[in-house]
């Protein structure tokens, strides 16, 4: 009897070695996922203020534009910085340093009372994003061994940047209304300071950086951030200089010149912020193409979609924020089909699937547009939209990190994010001009500016389609069976953490 009390009273030690790495696994991946929740709530958030903003800071009708476009430009410029920053300075240091950032350019976009303060606050805070993006997914894909364990951590960050974007368009709308437009970048000064201090608690030390190790490739981070910026630029001024403006084409020409030097330059150095050979790594290449493609369709279909509701249906600015709310939550639904598909079809066909089911749903949204129509009308191409992004968006970044080196993870992440970044400006200013010369010179009665939308609508329908195609040069890969995930480093398969 005595014997068997105290085998009952004994703790299980291999239980509780297992349950530790478990949990502190999951909270990390919580951590990471809650910080890429807040990078995908400044994507939305400020739209709906933009009205107020301009009203109370005296923003012109053609400079209002740039409090979203000085965002996009060092976000989209810094990415490649910030990834191999993330390689060799430090994961855990360059997160806590991004996520700073965001906190004190939120406090100064929240007390800027001039246009160039608050356009200063959104360009450091795109540098923030910069820095943050490329440095979450370096996290992922180095503390999650590749196959299922990996496919469903990238899964939840996936997730979190869908359920970031729902966020941003209902809180911009609610605190907009509430609070006024400050609220909207006061209110990521908690979140990011909140994630910061959280931090040490779960993410490992960074290594001290050896003898010999490679450098920092200052040269190359100065003209790929220069180049990358100036095409950006560019490309977001052109619907409101015209493409035919000096500003314009100049800053074209002058970022594609910088890129061609990068390029050069990364062929001559020992220790490139590029290495050529990556490029080389087949699931990188055409995952980056892809995530062009996809990402340009997203960010053309939002202007349009945006413009249908509010211009021909009549929707107030909160109303249109909550239209979105269904795509996003159905795109949410989408990653989690992404995952079963990813571990029992493998890659290939998860993202061919993706693009497809994306074709297909922007096509039954374009049809769906009338000039006396309704929301009910497109909510089938919604869903079906939802659905395919939802699918491809994530599987896209885990073909983008296969057969990546750990110590590469963090420039990988920032080239599939550049990709993602031109996408968005590319595709905007692409469909938007279709859209345009849709109107055949007419007037912007509601009829013909349906006919403009949904010409835009089907081009960006047929880009989907393209990557569609586009994804089946991706390497075929072996599906591995969920029971032979490797263990992460943390020492335990955590995959049973966040499931």
């Amino acid at each position: 009897m005595a014997g068997d009390n105290s085998a009952k009273e004994e703790p299980n030690p291999v239980d509780a070695s297992v349950t530790r790495p478990q949990e502190r696994s999951g909270l990390k991946l919580a951590l990471l996922a809650f910080a890429q929740f807040v990078v995908a709530i400044d994507y939305n958030i400020v739209y709906v203020a933009l009205p107020d903003i301009g009203r109370e800071l005296g923003f012109t009708a053609q400079s209002l534009q740039w409090v979203v476009s000085a965002y996009a430009v060092t976000f989209g410029g810094f990415l490649l910085l910030g990834g191999r920053a993330a390689d060799r300075l430090g994961q855990r240091r360059m997160f806590m340093l991004a996520l700073g950032l965001y906190a004190v350019s939120s406090l100064g976009g929240g007390l800027a009372d001039e246009p160039w303060m608050l356009l200063t606050a959104r360009a450091v805070q795109g540098l923030g994003g910069a820095l943050l993006f490329p440095t979450i997914l370096s996290l992922i894909n180095t503390s999650y061994a590749e196959g299922p364990e990996r496919n469903r951590a990238l899964t939840v960050w996936g997730v979190a940047a869908s359920g970031g974007l729902a966020a941003g368009a209902l809180l911009g709308g609610l605190l907009t209304n509430g609070f006024g437009w400050k609220a909207v970048f006061l209110v990521n000064v908690p979140l990011a300071l909140g994630a910061a201090i959280v931090a040490p608690r779960l993410l490992a030390a960074d290594a001290p950086r050896e003898r010999g190790q490679g450098g920092f490739d200052l040269p190359g981070a100065v003209v790929a951030t220069a180049g990358i910026c100036l095409v950006v630029f560019g490309l977001a001024s052109g619907p409101e200089a015209g493409w035919s403006s000096g500003r314009v084409i100049g800053s074209l020409l002058g970022g594609l010149a910088f890129v061609g030097a990068f390029i050069l330059l990364e062929r001559n150095t020992p220790d490139p912020l590029a290495p050529p050979r990556l490029l080389g790594n087949r699931s990188l290449a055409v995952a980056m193409i892809v995530i062009l493609l996809l990402v340009g369709t997203l960010g053309g279909e939002y202007y349009l979609y945006t413009t249908y509701l509010q211009g021909v249906l009549g929707y107030s600015p909160l109303a249109a924020g909550l239209a979105f709310l269904p795509l996003t939550l159905i795109s949410m639904v989408g990653g989690k089909i992404s995952l079963t598909l990813l571990n029992r079809q493998g890659i290939r066909p998860t993202v061919s699937i993706g693009m497809l089911g994306t074709g297909i749903g922007l096509g039954a949204l374009a049809t769906g547009m009338s000039p006396h129509g309704s929301f009910i009308a497109v909510l089938p191409g919604l869903i079906i939209w939802g659905l395919g992004a939802g699918i491809a968006f994530s599987a896209l970044f885990v073909a983008a990190a296969s057969g990546v080196s750990p110590d590469e993870q963090g420039v990988a992440s920032a080239l599939a994010s550049t990709s993602q970044q031109l996408g968005s400006a590319v595709g905007l200013a692409v469909i938007v001009a279709v859209a345009r010369a849709g109107l055949n010179g007419h007037t912007d009665a509601p009829s013909t500016v349906v006919d403009g939308l949904r010409t835009g609508g089907w081009a960006a329908a047929a880009a989907a389609a393209a990557g569609a195609i586009v994804a089946l040069a991706l390497k075929h890969q072996p599906v591995a069976a969920p029971a032979e995930t490797a263990a992460s480093p943390e020492g335990t398969d955590s995959v049973a953490a966040y499931s």
